[in-house]
């Protein structure tokens, strides 16, 4: 049985490895992973459809999908501004990745807090629910107005989480930020306005006491082997603890689109690895 990997999900409120076919291992903090990479990176497809071509895809690439499937994805996305007329409500958000790293977005409100799991935001409020197109235009309105991005780049998300100010801290910049938000004219016309209530993802993302980040997976290659124990997930990010005491960052989205085989017994990381700040066998029942 060959296990072709389709990343990371937050469905359930807790990480888990997915597969082409539907299949998902859950991820337990502790627990050591060690896999090797087989033959060439192929395109999983796009929206649940195969790509017709498993056309080959370059082992640095985030997105992992090949030009046809990226922009069959794409064309069905609230996030690139091609999905208008999806009638459920939808929820404007304020996220928190670390020190002075906050963002305004949105959500199908049925997805609940998958979203701000699968960003990897440590902590966050609700701020309105409304129609799809309200809940666009409030958010481009507040993004104006508060002077933050559409974005957080993933590296300074990666480094804020290895050194948290206290829990306290964190929803009290969440809390000055909404109420800042509450304050800008225009947006709560055709939004129903929410509650501040913050809520705290450090502990499922298991980030109390993370030692300090060491390098970055650059990505994975053919018979390349990834090992070491979990110690945290936060979006698309494994936070692994290899076997020479380096702390190490895995974007799980440079696994799509591989096959992976269980490396049990392996003690020794060979797939290329940047430095932190710098440039850079048979059938199985489960994985891990």
């Amino acid at each position: 049985m060959e296990w072709w990997c389709r990343g990371i999900g937050w469905g359930g409120g807790a990480p888990e490895l997915r597969w082409r076919g539907g299949r998902a291992s859950p991820l337990a903090y502790g627990q050591q992973l060690a896999f090797r990479a087989v033959g060439v990176r192929r395109c999983p497809g796009a929206r649940g459809n195969p790509c017709p071509l498993e056309a080959a895809v370059p082992g640095r690439a985030t997105g992992g999908r090949c030009p046809e499937c990226a922009r069959l994805d794409r064309a069905h996305s609230v996030a690139a501004d091609t999905l208008v007329d999806d009638p459920q409500p939808y929820r404007v958000y304020l996220a928190w990745f670390g020190p002075g790293l906050t963002k305004v977005g949105i959500t199908a409100e049925a997805r609940g807090a998958t979203r701000l799991l699968e960003q990897g935001a440590v902590a966050f409020s609700w701020l309105g629910r409304g129609p799809l197109m309200a809940a666009r235009r409030t958010e481009e309105i507040l993004r104006q107005a508060l002077g933050v991005p559409d974005r957080v780049p993933y590296d300074r998300k990666r480094g804020a989480r290895h050194a948290l100010p206290p829990t306290a801290d964190r929803a009290r910049e969440v809390e000055e930020l909404y109420r800042r938000a509450r304050s800008v004219d225009g947006w709560a016309e055709t939004l129903e306005a929410l509650e501040c209530a913050v809520r705290d993802h450090a502990g499922a993302f298991h980030l109390d006491g993370l030692p300090p980040l060491d390098g970055v997976v650059a990505e994975l290659v053919g018979d390349g082997v990834v090992t070491g124990r979990l110690l945290a997930a936060a979006g698309p990010d494994l936070h692994l603890l290899a076997p020479d005491g380096r702390c190490l960052v895995l974007d799980a989205r440079l696994m799509g689109g591989w096959i992976l085989e269980a490396a049990a017994g392996e003690r020794v990381l060979s797939v290329p690895l940047r430095p932190w700040g710098g440039a850079v066998a048979g059938a199985q029942e489960g994985l891990f």
